[in-house]
């Protein structure tokens, strides 16, 4: 088990401990704490942003109560199905999300299924809602890479780099690595970036979501390949997240080119603007509709017959 952390090229060194705090018999780890902050960002930025993409805050809360249970149970279940070695002879580890072991293609897998479903049933755009979803992705994956640093996990192999990462076991030997997750987090966080700023001149719904999927992917394709804890497709040397992550580099590809060369997208198709269109029409027809109804109140009032009252005067009705 490795104890320090240490980064000779920038004259750091870590030894921090897997443990935040305990509260009687029961450890709160860093890693979930982190993991717990990537989102509590990422839900932030979203509920912020939600009326430039045509929803609202409680279409953002709503869709993360169905998408985070299926995206937590698909990452857990991605990485044990590929690793089931490490769980076959105490499968109840298999709960311990706590302890690492959530694969980020499995938990995009199923959070993107949920939001299909959840759109689909509220009839909201699916496309509207899986492009803001992707910019709160890179802010928690930028962030929860850190969670891997504290479990000294999901780094590379040896290096000689100016950002090599050195690793010191108990006995007092270090050994040199890749700091893989540090690559990563720069990576999502410039991607974040990126298309933060991209997206306020999208041309069309689903552009920002590809192009995160083509980006993530061109950068994992690299990292996963310095990687000495990656996934394997059974007995093969194929790396599953690598092979993954070229797939969505390809499709990246080729769904942005033809949709930049062969189709022409009017920016007011944009569901933005088509839901605020569609409330402002609800609105005038409501606002009509009790126009109509007023003035039928008073067409109806104005022809009620008049009443004779004792001293043979006429008055109206009340």
């Amino acid at each position: 088990m490795y104890q320090e952390i240490s980064f000779p090229g920038l004259g750091l060194t870590f030894n921090p401990s897997r443990v935040a705090f305990s509260i009687g018999a029961k450890d709160f780890y860093w890693y979930g704490i982190i993991i717990a902050a990537g989102f509590l960002l990422a839900v932030a930025y979203g509920l912020r942003r939600s009326r430039q993409f045509g929803l609202t805050q409680d279409n953002i809360i709503d869709m993360l109560i169905c998408a985070v249970p299926s995206a937590v149970v698909c990452a857990r279940a991605y990485y044990c199905i590929f690793k089931w070695e490490l769980y076959r002879d105490d499968p109840i580890r298999v709960l311990f999300i706590w302890e690492g072991g959530l694969a980020i293609y499995g938990g995009i897998i199923g959070a993107v299924l949920a939001v299909i479903i959840f759109t689909k049933v509220r009839r909201i755009k699916t496309s509207a809602m899986l492009d803001i979803g992707a910019l709160g992705l890179l802010i928690g994956q930028s962030i929860g890479r850190w969670g891997n640093f504290i479990n000294r996990e999901a780094h590379g192999g040896p290096s000689a780099g100016f950002l090599r990462m050195g690793l010191t076991d108990a006995s007092g030997v270090t050994e040199y690595v890749h700091p893989t997750f540090l690559y990563e987090s720069a990576w999502n966080a410039l991607g974040f970036v990126l298309l933060h700023f991209l997206s306020k001149r999208r041309k069309y719904d689903g552009q920002i979501f590809v192009m995160y999927l083509g980006w993530y992917g061109l950068g994992r394709v690299f990292i996963e390949g310095l990687r000495t804890d990656s996934l394997y497709l059974g007995n093969t040397n194929l790396r599953i997240s690598q092979l993954v992550a070229g797939l969505c580099v390809v499709f990246s590809v080729i769904f942005l080119f033809y949709n930049k060369v062969f189709r022409e997208h009017d920016p007011e198709e944009l569901y933005v603007h088509t839901s605020a269109a569609k409330a402002a029409g609800g609105a005038d027809a409501e606002a009509t509709s009790e126009e109509t109804e007023r003035a039928d109140a008073e067409v109806t009032a104005a022809e009620e017959p008049e009443t004779e009252t004792e001293d043979g005067e006429s008055s109206d009705t009340e």
